[in-house]
């Protein structure tokens, strides 16, 4: 059994698991903060190596960078450049969407710069539209998850002095 006790301390190690509520609150709040940022594509390599950094929960931060669940997405990052014009004072043309769509659709090698004129006086909008929004959603998964994690712990101990106030009974 000695191989199995060193692959469960490597293991407990490498996921960091048993931190306090807050950390693993914070843990899960900078992956959803990462899962909604503009940093598309970069968002698990970003978490990990965050969590590495910063001595967080990596299994709390992975959970919290794909709660950004595909079908959620496009709505968004929609809604979010919408509001990051509307702060930046970015007139949207009605047509700009239609647009990028089309570009989107029909992209290919040779028409990257067609697709990046598209969508160039929306990247600014964008950028600040999804880190508000990523923040504003960290802060919200940070104070949820803290909620549940103190009340599922709170339970716990609970369950774990009555069962060993059974076993003394039994003992006695």
């Amino acid at each position: 059994m000695p191989g199995r006790a060193r692959l469960n301390r490597w293991l407990e190690q490498l996921l960091h698991t048993h931190d306090t509520p807050h950390r693993t609150a914070l843990a899960f709040g900078l992956g959803v903060f990462l899962g909604f940022s503009p940093f598309l594509g970069l968002h698990a390599i970003l978490g990990l190596a965050l969590a590495f950094l910063l001595r967080l929960n990596r299994v709390a931060v992975i959970v919290g960078v794909y709660s950004n669940l595909p079908w959620i997405l496009p709505a968004y990052y929609t809604v979010s450049t919408i509001g990051g014009a509307k702060l930046l004072g970015v007139d949207i043309e009605p047509t700009a969407l239609r647009e990028a769509i089309r570009a989107l659709e029909t992209v290919s090698w040779g028409d990257l710069r067609t697709l990046a004129h598209a969508l160039a006086p929306l990247a600014w909008a964008f950028t600040v539209g999804s880190l508000i929004g990523a923040v504003l959603l960290a802060l919200v998964a940070y104070r949820v998850s803290l909620a549940l994690i103190v009340a599922h712990r709170t339970r716990q101990e609970l369950h774990d002095r009555e069962r060993s106030r059974k076993v003394e009974d039994t003992v006695k």
